[in-house]
């Protein structure tokens, strides 16, 4: 009693089509073109955040505390000469509250400003920290 049990190959039509290779093919050029389009779009939108023009920047490198109501800070800032602005400096306290926001003009002359400024504050700062420049309109 002895039976083959040597199997050639899949029953057929047991696990549907093996192999078609034009599927195969055709599901690769739609994932290249879809990875190269989304490369594409991440380029694009990369390179006009980098490209954007920013025409002033600033940056709070250091700041003192004073006293309970004032904070002194260097204001630095990189703009396009001729290019007048505005940035905004806050001060919040030990419990993270807001205790001092200002407005300090950058002047059109030069294309960078430096200055120290003096924030005042409601009650003791523990921050200086700058919220944003504006250009001039």
């Amino acid at each position: 009693m002895s039976a083959d049990t040597t199997a050639t190959g899949l029953p057929e039509g047991r696990y549907g089509r093996g192999g078609d290779r034009d599927s195969d093919r055709r599901l690769k050029v739609i994932g290249a073109v879809c990875g190269v389009l989304g490369l594409g779009l991440i380029a694009w939108l990369g390179g006009s955040y980098l490209l954007r023009e920013s025409k002033i920047n600033g940056s709070v490198p250091t700041f003192q505390v004073l006293s309970d109501s004032e904070v002194q800070l260097h204001l630095t800032v990189r703009k396009s000469d001729g290019q007048a602005g505005t940035c905004t400096v806050r001060s919040q306290g030990d419990d993270h509250g807001t205790v001092g926001v200002a407005d300090f003009p950058v002047p059109a002359a030069g294309s960078s400003y430096d200055a120290v400024v003096t924030l005042r504050t409601t009650s003791r700062g523990t921050t200086a920290e700058l919220l944003g420049c504006t250009p001039a309109k």
